[in-house]
């Protein structure tokens, strides 16, 4: 059957282009012809709107003298030579007046509100900036706001968003007490429950004050964009990293700015430590480092916390074991140390050999300690070592065996982590309402901006070795057998499990994952390692 051919409406493309074209081009004449009349019309319905809201306004008794008014002035209009021609063109001209494009008017400087809170803030500094003996001072009594504080922003609620000080050259700016005083009279005078950031130009003798925006709290856990050997530890302010991946949110797609951690033989900061208050999201977390590794790499969980938060861990392929007492934690913590020390001397024996080391030592291996200090605790009271000790291996010679060491701590228990937990977890992260000089504590380094009060789960600071203090807001990775957790993101965690091992062929499972009890796992895999051995060897 032959093909009819297609309407020449439908294949003449480039005549529909001429004719939408001509259309527009049309359409760009007719509105600069009747441009006039339309300024016209657009100015009489101002003008009519005005009248009505006049007439809505008058009072009862008044309305009939200003009718009689008008009448006498329109029977005057009319009497006269050319009046109603002359009355017309007035209000044309009234109208076209009204209805003209007048450009929104700039604004040059703050209201009379945001002068006197810019007024307030520059008397706060003037103790803190004056010295007597200085001939002109930037900061005098009774002197104006502008003489030192320039570029001011506010927000809806004539509140400062941003201001540039520039203070003397001789402020003391190297010193931290006082930039501390600074940054607290700015924090205060500026409104609280924000945060802030200082930044400081030496310099120029100039102190930027920036509010930033609350970091977004609607990326949950997913698989990330990463190299071999990243995690994604949360999400950090735009700018702060030279790096965005794309992620998921109810929204849609977008790119974020990721805080990565990386792990292995070439990390200057290959295990971490996580401090927090309860219910600051630690445990979230270590359960988003935990679905991350999953795919390439081999878990150990030791939860002293006994909550149940890991259960949905327990079985799943790639999970070597979930301990919550304090016997399996030992037995676990024990296993690790020997395997550590096990892929040494297969790793040590393979470059003798000049061959590559096996593959089941080039498996990450992580470890995972939520509140250790519990287990140290009981420990004590049975009169046993604390099974902290049996992190030391692992943390000193993990690196080079490709074995991660995470620990998550109270606040209030830092003092209870053993001396070799602080002194080789060099990425450090701090969650939850913490005090500067407690973020400081943990960092090393006070945090750039000024922490508020109330923050949700999951938000606070990080700092990977020797690099800055970043703001950080950890995914979303909730318990998915929680009963309080939206089923949207139960089902998102449990989409990211791996199977259970029973669900899987024997064929198919890693060579360290467990068959059966966790004490059986251990004679099978520590049985053929030879003697520990010292770092020398």
């Amino acid at each position: 059957m032959a093909r009819r051919p297609l309407p020449p409406i439908l294949t003449g493309g480039d005549r529909l282009v001429r004719g939408r074209e001509l259309a527009r081009t049309a359409a760009e004449s007719a509105t600069d012809v009747l441009h006039p009349l339309i300024t016209i019309a657009r100015g009489a319905r101002t003008l009519a709107a005005a009248t009505r809201r006049r007439w809505a306004g008058t009072p009862k008794e008044r309305r009939g003298p200003v009718l009689f008014l008008t009448a006498a002035c329109l029977l005057l209009v009319v009497l006269l030579p050319y009046g109603p021609l002359l009355a017309l063109l007035a209000a044309m001209g009234v109208a076209g007046w009204t209805g003209r494009d007048r450009p929104a008017p700039e604004r040059t400087g703050p209201d009379e509100a945001e002068a006197g809170r810019l007024q307030a803030l520059y008397d706060a500094l003037v103790p803190h900036f004056t010295v007597a003996e200085h001939p002109g001072p930037l900061f005098a009594h009774g002197a104006e706001w502008s003489t030192a504080l320039t570029g001011p922003d506010f927000d809806g609620d004539g509140r400062i968003t941003r201001l540039q000080v520039a203070y003397p050259p001789y402020f003391p700016d190297g010193d931290p007490a006082a930039r501390a005083r600074i940054e607290q009279v700015l924090h205060a005078k500026s409104g609280r429950g924000r945060e802030y950031l200082f930044d400081w130009d030496e310099e120029g003798n100039r102190l930027l004050m920036t509010v930033l925006p609350p970091l977004p709290t609607d990326i949950a856990a997913q698989r990330f964009v990463t190299a071999p050997g990243e995690s994604v530890l949360g999400f950090t302010d735009e700018g702060a990293v030279e790096r965005t991946v794309p992620v998921t949110v109810s929204s849609g797609q977008r790119d974020a700015p990721p805080v990565l951690w990386r792990t292995g033989p070439r990390s200057p900061a290959p295990h971490l430590l996580v401090a927090g208050e309860p219910g600051s999201g630690t445990t979230g977390l270590l359960r988003s480092l935990a679905l991350q590794v999953l795919p390439y790499g081999d878990i150990v969980v030791v939860d002293g916390g006994s909550t149940g938060d890991y259960t949905s861990l327990t079985g799943r392929a790639g999970v070597l074991a979930v301990e919550c007492g304090l016997a399996g934690a030992r037995t676990g913590l024990e296993w690790a140390a020997r395997e550590t020390e096990r892929r040494l001397i297969e790793a040590n024996r393979a470059r003798q050999s000049g061959r590559l080391a096996p593959e089941d030592t080039r498996r990450p291996l992580w470890i995972l300690c939520d509140r250790p200090s519990v287990f140290g605790h009981l420990a004590a009271a049975d009169g046993r070592p604390d099974p902290q000790e049996l992190l030391r291996v692992p943390l000193r010679h993990g690196r080079a065996a490709q074995v991660t060491v995470v620990v998550a701590e109270h606040l209030d228990a830092l003092d209870t982590l053993s001396e070799d937990v602080t002194a080789h977890t060099r990425a450090r992260v701090v969650l939850g309402a913490a005090s500067p000089a407690l973020v400081e504590k943990v960092l090393g380094i006070p945090p750039h901006t000024t922490p508020t009060p109330d923050v949700p789960p999951g938000r606070g600071y990080v700092r990977i070795g020797p690099a800055p203090v970043l703001r950080l807001q950890v995914p979303a990775t909730p318990d998915p057998y929680d009963d309080t957790v939206g089923e949207a993101h139960r089902r998102t965690v449990l989409a990211l499990l791996p199977p259970r091992q029973q669900d899987r062929p024997f064929e198919e499972r890693g060579k360290h994952e467990q068959h059966g009890t966790h004490e059986q796992a251990v004679e099978q895999v520590v049985a053929p390692v030879p003697a520990p051995v010292t770092a020398e060897g």
